[in-house]
């Protein structure tokens, strides 16, 4: 199975590398230790939050292949480790998956071989966590191959800024690693971005991330202030979003999901000390963002109560439709999604809930099943009180807002006046 590049970590990373390499002709393969996840893939099967199944297809009808046989590692130029990296119990990112890739990569690493992790870390994780895994069979990084580092920054569901078009940066151990890896990407990406080194290119995806955490905390943040004040947050938005400079509108919803959570480099594993970790100082923007953020799902359904209680209801009993389950508009990943906390306070209240979801044909709360309306008009008919978590596409809001007793819109997207909104 000859192949240019070797993917390792077939998910939410991973597979879109391995589709816009092999979309330029390149000769990809994909890796995953777990035999059941490539024999899926094989099979035209996709992992949620990846690609499209017609993506799949075709990449499968021009060559490519995924493996859990580790030996296609030492046949490759290119290998670019995009394994998960979940925030454990503790709150640190869990390298666990990192470290499985990089000794299988390790055992069968070849000289002039380019490596370059795209999993989000913190600075300092390439250096001081990854370096020594991959060279423990006597090939030193810089020397006999070359290590880098790029921050992945796909973003699902986006279709003017894809993985092709958008920059992308890349910062080596050494000028020659990051050039090694430059060449590569330019050979599938439009603007390739030089940082200074492994730590700044790490930070980029620290500095990218939290940035959209605190931003979006500072919408949640104003729009229960505003709420408390009587003040419609969504014409105020509306308002300073025409501001051509200093203002960029950031919106609030009922929680922050998706894969890529807020990093605080204090809690980071002792490898990545140094002049990128300061012990002592910690990002309180961050922590605090993180604390704005995880209210907003106990905020939702007390305003969610609060509605039921001016109409005469008790939430205890309530017949609740939540729309949409997803963590993004129109698409099926559920990661991170604040719909499953809000559902388990509606049931742990007594609510009686059922959901609807385009993209969802089941879904589970509490580890039991909740009921999907197959009518969504008759649905928010029925119900109590109608919650949008999710304005997908197909979402009619303004027959909607006709058809439901009680609509809590937690996105904005409903006509002014036409429903309660966050």
């Amino acid at each position: 199975m000859p192949a240019d590049l070797a993917v390792l970590g077939l998910g939410r990373t991973g597979l879109p590398l391995a589709q816009a390499a092999a979309a330029a002709g390149i000769g990809v393969v994909g890796y995953d230790p777990d035999p059941a996840v490539a024999d899926e893939i094989n099979a035209g099967r996709v992992p949620p939050g990846t690609l499209a199944t017609a993506d799949l297809r075709r990449m499968l009808a021009c060559g490519f292949r995924a493996t859990a046989d580790a030996a296609v590692l030492g046949r490759v130029r290119t290998a670019v480790i995009c394994a998960p990296t979940p925030l454990g119990e503790d709150r640190a990112l869990d390298l666990t998956a990192v470290a499985t890739a990089a000794r299988a990569l390790a055992a069968r690493l070849r000289p002039h071989t380019t490596v370059v992790l795209e999993s989000a870390v913190y600075p300092g994780t390439t250096e001081g966590f990854l370096r020594p895994l991959l060279e423990a069979r006597g090939l030193l990084a810089g020397r006999d191959f070359h290590l880098a580092y790029s921050p992945s920054r796909l973003d699902p569901g986006n279709r003017d800024h894809r993985l092709t078009n958008t920059p992308k940066v890349v910062g080596g151990r050494t000028s020659a690693c990051t050039e090694a890896a430059a060449a590569f990407y330019g050979r599938f990406t439009e603007r390739i971005v030089r940082a200074r080194g492994l730590r700044e290119a790490e930070a980029v995806k620290l500095l990218e991330t939290n940035y959209r955490h605190v931003n979006i905390a500072f919408a949640n943040e104003m729009a229960v202030y505003f709420h408390d004040l009587g003040v419609d947050l969504w014409d105020v938005i509306r308002c300073a979003e025409t501001k051509p400079f200093g203002f960029q509108a950031f919106r609030p919803g009922p929680g922050v999901g998706g894969p890529a959570v807020a990093l605080d480099p204090n809690a980071a594993p002792p490898f990545t000390t140094g002049r990128s970790r300061t012990p002592g100082h910690p990002l309180r923007m961050v922590e605090l963002a993180q604390e704005v953020n995880g209210r907003m799902p106990r905020y939702v359904v007390q305003r969610a109560a609060a509605l039921l209680n001016e109409h005469g209801k008790s939430l205890r009993g309530a017949r609740v439709l939540l729309l949409g389950v997803t963590y993004k508009a129109d698409l099926a990943d559920q990661e991170g999604a604040p719909a499953h906390e809000i559902g388990a306070r509606l049931i742990e209240l007594g609510a009686q809930l059922c959901y609807h979801d385009p993209f969802v044909p089941q879904w589970r709360v509490l580890d039991r099943p909740v009921p999907r309306a197959d009518s969504l008009w008759e649905a928010a008919a029925d119900a109590d009180l109608t919650l949008l978590l999710q304005h997908h596409r197909t979402y009619d809001l303004q027959g909607l807002t006709v058809k439901a007793q009680l609509l809590l819109d937690t996105r904005g997207a409903t006509p002014a006046g036409a429903a309660a909104r966050l």
